[in-house]
């Protein structure tokens, strides 16, 4: 198996540039995510070490990297037996096996039903404590040829990294009843997150092309809360990482799964750019239905749907899903050939290199 590319006449910079822009670019902008299995499957398949993770976005053609600066403080968390914990959330994991590999889900939610004091002294990390120097040199090393980012689809992601926290329930609940001391710790978070991403920035703003968000705010069939809460509660915190990408004039991108587009007005008016993820079997989620009412006017990451062809069709069922959405987001521009989240483990390798090589061969302008 291999990945067929074309002639290309723009470096992944000026590539990334020109999609954020809406302008006309030699071939689409493309991403990556995946699970460790079809990882280390897809590697395998191209004669890629699991191991060399740049050498696979160079032979799927992927155009940007992540730059973020390392954590350096001390252990602010302790994993129960038998468990794992994130080293900046402190959220509870356990492994989960299953047919095609193993995942950790999040489980023993330290602050369910928490108290004032609980939320007062859950530890939030410093920003004093990453290393913003080490994340320089990482963007320096690029040498201008991909489009770099700061920020993931967790930042600041108030419902779903809270969640993890404190479970989703509680977290839904706190934001409806406006619940002093949760708010609080949610603001407390989304602010060290918001200060470490400033110095971030302003320490590597020479190299950096946007940035990434992400909230997650629908489920498969409506939104996950309405408007007017998402307004009262969630906007403020969102716009106030926008305000910061624009003083930089960084583009941003949002990460949105579910039926999300009932927000989108909003974010075109706090200033968002993009918007990621698509998954197209949600309601009012579908490539024609984005472009006909946000096209031009927002960038489209995703939609290559992981529940869809890709993972239960053949390698044709996925070439030809890939090219019908090609068809309709190139007609607007600003589109980012991706899959909608990370391709599960049991998903065919032949279906992968498919989506890619489609990407490659009827993504081009």
């Amino acid at each position: 198996m291999e990945i067929i590319k074309g002639t290309e006449t723009m470096t992944s910079k000026e590539r990334v540039r020109r999609t954020f822009n809406f302008e006309k670019t030699d071939r689409v902008t493309i991403g990556y995510e995946a699970n460790g299995n079809i990882h280390a499957n897809l590697c395998r398949a191209l004669k890629i070490n699991p191991g060399d993770y740049e050498g696979l976005l160079r032979a799927l053609g992927v155009d940007y990297r992540a730059i973020s600066a390392p954590y350096i403080g001390k252990p602010l968390y302790k994993a129960p037996e038998g468990r794992a914990v994130d080293p900046l959330e402190g959220c509870i994991m356990r492994w989960v096996e299953h047919g095609t590999g193993g995942y950790w889900d999040f489980c023993d939610f330290p602050l369910k039903d928490a108290d004032d004091e609980m939320f007062d002294n859950f530890p939030v990390p410093n920003p004093d404590d990453f290393d913003y120097d080490a994340a320089l040199e990482i963007a320096k090393s690029y040498n201008g040829e991909y489009g770099l980012y700061v920020g993931n689809a967790g930042v600041p992601d108030v419902i779903n990294s809270n969640g993890r926290i404190m479970g989703v329930e509680d977290v839904l609940a706190h934001l409806l009843l406006d619940d002093d001391a949760a708010m609080n710790f949610i603001r407390r978070r989304a602010d060290y997150q918001l200060k470490m991403m400033e110095r971030l920035i302003d320490k590597c703003k020479e190299h950096l092309d946007f940035v990434w968000l992400g909230e997650d705010l629908g489920t498969q069939i409506a939104p996950m809360i309405s408007l007017e809460l998402y307004r009262s509660q969630i906007k403020p915190i969102h716009k106030s990482f926008v305000d910061l990408a624009g003083s930089y004039n960084l583009p941003v991108i949002i990460h949105t799964c579910g039926s999300s587009s009932w927000v989108y007005e909003d974010f075109i008016e706090m200033g968002v750019r993009g918007v990621d993820t698509l998954q197209p079997e949600a309601k009012n989620m579908s490539p024609s239905y984005l472009a006909e009412k946000f096209g031009g006017r927002l960038n489209f990451r995703g939609c290559i749907s992981t529940a869809g062809p890709l993972a239960y069709g053949s390698a044709e069922d996925t070439e030809k899903v890939c090219r019908e959405t090609l068809d309709i987001m190139m007609k607007v521009r600003g589109y980012h050939f991706a899959p909608t989240h990370a391709i599960q483990d049991n998903t065919p390798v032949e279906n992968v290199v498919a989506m890619y090589n489609a990407a490659h061969k009827y993504g081009r302008y």
